[in-house]
């Protein structure tokens, strides 16, 4: 990806997206600010990020370690948050986790029990959403549906993160079957009230199909291609 000489399209990019979300919104019956847009950045550079930062993004969204860490003090931060929404190795997690407000994309009890010891050893309590594997794939991580309960009961007991909701990443076909599981999921683990878990985030919804997202209460939408454009992969 290049940098344009003027970088309008990303701010006119910006303004559409946000008013299809608060119509999704609206459509949906839900207050027109409670969705959060998540810009999500891999292999984009810094300096457009910051462009977007500027142009009201505030939460970003990182894939992997080692691009984050290389484009993180050319990071403009001062108005927006970091989550970490990649697959996330346990021996990474002592080099993502000072910099990341949120680790969204928690697939085992391993890597929470290991993102529960280094944030420990920070004296921190870390944020974390458990990824849900909805369509049982196998080129996918996560939790299945039939796994949560006993997940839920260890990681509770963790006092050094704070389970704050779900993310996943649906099968393409039958999409809105796998949006609506997600929807009923998130509300039952909710009205529990179970100890150290708030459920007040449910991210799921990404370029192609964030209007459907939203209609089944996600709150974060991760939108890279319709915001910065079709990227090579790295």
């Amino acid at each position: 990806m290049t940098i344009n000489q003027s970088d309008n399209w990303l701010i006119e990019n910006i303004k559409a997206i946000e008013y299809d979300v608060q119509q999704a919104l609206i459509q949906s019956h839900r207050a027109p600010t409670d969705c959060q847009i998540m810009a999500v950045t891999k292999t984009v550079p810094a300096q457009l990020v910051n462009r977007a930062i500027q142009s009201g993004i505030s939460l970003i969204g990182e894939n992997r370690v080692q691009e984050c860490l290389s484009k993180w003090d050319s990071y403009q931060l001062e108005n927006a948050q970091v989550h970490f929404i990649g697959h996330l190795q346990t021996n990474k997690v002592k080099s993502i986790l000072p910099k990341v407000s949120m680790i969204e994309s928690v697939s085992s009890i391993k890597l929470a029990q290991e993102i529960h010891k280094v944030a420990k050893q920070l004296e921190q309590k870390q944020d974390i959403l458990l990824q849900v594997n909805i369509g049982k794939e196998s080129s996918k991580s996560g939790f299945f549906i039939e796994q949560l309960p006993e997940a839920l009961y260890l990681l509770q007991q963790l006092p050094n993160i704070q389970i704050r909701g779900l993310m996943c990443i649906p099968p393409k076909d039958r999409t809105e079957y796998y949006f609506s599981q997600m929807e009923q999921l998130f509300f039952q683990i909710q009205q529990q009230q179970l100890d150290n878990i708030i459920m007040d985030t449910l991210s799921m919804g990404m370029s192609s199909d964030f209007k459907l997202a939203i209609k089944y209460h996600s709150n974060i939408v991760r939108l890279g291609t319709i915001l910065f454009g079709s990227r090579n992969t790295i």
